[in-house]
């Protein structure tokens, strides 16, 4: 039974005593601490057919310098053309042919392009007609004018329809061409200029040159003055015309 030694409980009778080294205690071996199991490597996946490997350490990544992880972190904005639809070309405006219609007429020495109210003809018994009559007397000029030619007005438009160019140009072009044609056969002293029509299409001016002379190139001298409808709806401008014709009256009347 590979027993090296046994020691009774009690004294057997009859024995040999027993030698004292025997009779000590065994002492108890020193403890040691435990003794911690050791972290195993989490092992790589394995197929039936291979073994498992060990992982290997991962590459030590090189830090970006400080400017380069500004650049990452705030990368600058990148403005991105924006493309744009040509503009459409702007449609021609159209301009309605101005309306008028002007009546030219003689009086002594002077020539009268007079804007007719109605756009007709003068009739005797008009009250148009009778002012143009006292504004005639007034300046020393027969007060019973003529008409020039066959006595049509000179009418603005031409035509109703069509393509013809009937703008404010064309229409300058055309009663400046009517008058050079009438006054290169019967000169006059001075073109009176009666209605805003006739100062504008004949003598290229606006309503500020009112009671003023202007010169025409190809139709000479010429005097401006309100129409005659202005002039009865507002009489306060007839004193105003009084004083400019005492000063322009001398183009036709000298000895004034």
């Amino acid at each position: 039974m590979q027993v090296v030694s046994w020691l009774p409980r009690v004294v057997l009778p009859f024995a040999a005593p027993s030698r004292a080294e025997l009779l000590q205690p065994l002492a108890e071996p020193e403890a040691k601490p435990p003794r911690l199991p050791e972290p195993v490597a989490a092992a790589a996946p394995t197929t039936p057919d291979t073994t498992p490997v060990a992982p290997k350490a991962p590459a030590e990544i090189p830090r970006p310098a400080a400017a380069a992880l500004k650049t990452i972190a705030h990368p600058e904005p990148t403005a991105t053309p924006v493309e744009q639809d040509e503009p459409e070309p702007a449609p021609a405006r159209v301009v309605a042919p101005p309306r008028f219609a002007l009546q030219l007429l003689r009086a002594g020495s002077c020539a009268v392009l007079v804007e007719l109210p109605t756009g007709e003809s003068f009739q005797s018994r008009d009250p148009a007609y009778l002012l143009l009559k006292d504004l005639l007397r007034a300046a020393g000029l027969p007060d019973s004018p003529q008409q020039v030619g066959d006595g049509s007005p000179i009418r603005w438009p031409l035509l109703s329809r069509g393509n013809l160019d009937q703008g404010p140009d064309a229409a300058r072009d055309y009663v400046q061409g009517v008058l050079a044609g009438q006054l290169e056969s019967q000169p006059c002293t001075c073109l009176w200029l009666i209605g805003l029509p006739a100062i504008r299409f004949a003598g290229e001016a606006d309503e500020q040159a009112y009671n003023r002379e202007l010169n025409i190139e190809e139709l000479g001298a010429a005097w401006a003055l309100p129409g005659l409808e202005l002039l009865m709806d507002e009489p306060e401008r007839k004193a105003e015309l009084w004083h400019a014709m005492r000063r322009v009256m001398q183009r036709w009347k000298p000895q004034a």
